[in-house]
């Protein structure tokens, strides 16, 4: 059993068929009919423009894992007895031999008193489309504003999914999308006491900064969001940002149902996976993904939580459970980390790939090419994506 069609799971299902030449019987289980490509959601300007067409961002299940003739079973994970070896989804309870968790993560509030109530959220698809819906109907009534007056939007997390959101939003052409005179909004990223794109390269941030301060975003730096309430975001300083549309990017933490069970948890709630991935003290179990805390062997860093990443541990999951099945001994998992790339605003990026570092246009050309390369891999269970 696979729970979750992210990333690690789609290319775990694909994976586990391919090397086992279908004979490890396979459920991928997952409450949506489709795959959602995560690493787009950013894009809110275009989902602002979308109509109804949701193909950019979604790839059909049946599409997916349709030619591997990997059953498929829609449903909510509703909880997970890995001592009973079982698996509640809805109201049934579904025995396995090897199970993987790949449940992806859920937004992380640190305890901030109305940041789930209201802001927006992007790393799901529905929260995606509400911002997007949102920010369309701000600019829409724009043209009536107060001469002088633009609209508000802040955006809270410095890291990569902050950073992406906040470029796409201020460098979109909102006259285009709304048919109306739209006055391009004021976006400001906050922080917080984390440094801007903390953990990436000095190149990528460097780079990241200029282009953002470009496209006229406003970075504050240093102050944590204390309290959120209707259209005012108050810092730890005691000072307040007002905005019209508000974005938490802060972090992502494991689903409650991950956090439940009874194994050694990391940071956020993840499960901390052995060397080969498995769950210690219980065989067959696998933790992958975003919800996986994992180190490499060969340097003891822990690998971080990316797309790039849950591809190559389910790449390695998938041919650890064949050895568990085959009675062979499991391999240590060991992550090359190709670099990192981070969208900042239309056709700009900022990027390090393969120990080369490239922005701008460029930057932006190579991410579309590894996120279609990606797009093919999930349709077409191709196991390079380059990713």
């Amino acid at each position: 059993m696979i729970l979750g069609a992210g990333y690690a799971g789609v290319r775990l299902a694909h994976q586990v068929w391919k090397r086992s030449k279908g004979s490890i019987p396979t459920m991928l289980v997952d409450r949506h009919p489709f795959h959602v490509i995560r690493t787009e959601l950013y894009e809110v300007a275009r989902l602002a423009a979308r109509g109804s067409d949701l193909r950019r961002w979604t790839v059909p299940i049946d599409r997916v894992v349709g030619p591997d003739r990997v059953v498929y079973r829609e449903g909510s994970v509703g909880s997970i007895d890995i001592e009973g070896s079982t698996v509640r989804v809805d109201e049934q309870r579904i025995s396995y031999r090897s199970l993987a968790i790949c449940l992806g993560n859920v937004p992380a509030y640190y305890g901030v008193a109305g940041a789930d109530e209201f802001m927006h959220q992007v790393y799901g698809l529905l929260g995606a489309m509400r911002l997007a819906d949102e920010l369309k109907a701000v600019e829409t009534a724009s043209p009536v504003l107060p001469r002088g007056i633009r609209p508000r939007v802040v955006v809270v997390g410095g890291g990569s999914t902050g950073t992406e959101v906040a470029a796409d939003i201020a460098t979109a052409d909102w006259q285009a999308i709304t048919g109306v005179k739209a006055r391009p909004p004021q976006v400001t990223l906050v922080c917080g006491a984390l440094p801007f794109l903390d953990g990436l390269d000095t190149d990528i941030v460097v780079h990241a900064r200029r282009l953002l301060e470009e496209a006229g975003v406003l970075v504050d730096v240093g102050r944590n969001v204390r309290r959120v309430q209707r259209r005012r975001a108050t810092l730890s300083n005691g000072s307040s940002i007002p905005f019209d549309v508000g974005v938490w990017a802060a972090g992502v933490e494991a689903p409650s149902v991950v956090k439940s069970l009874p194994v050694e948890h990391g940071r956020a709630g993840r499960i901390v996976a052995g060397p080969t991935l498995e769950i210690p003290s219980h065989p067959g179990v696998f933790a992958l993904g975003d919800i996986a805390q994992v180190r490499d062997p060969t340097d003891g860093s822990i690998v971080p939580a990316t797309a790039q990443a849950a591809l190559a541990e389910a790449s390695a999951a998938a041919e650890n459970i064949l050895r568990r099945w085959t009675g062979r001994e499991l391999l240590p998992f060991r992550y090359r980390d190709r670099g990192a790339i981070v969208a900042v605003g239309h056709r700009k990026a900022a990027a390090r790939w393969n120990r080369v570092a490239v922005w701008g246009s460029p930057a932006a050309f190579l991410k579309s090419i590894l996120e279609r390369r990606y797009r093919l891999s999930s349709e077409l269970g191709r196991e390079s994506t380059g990713y």
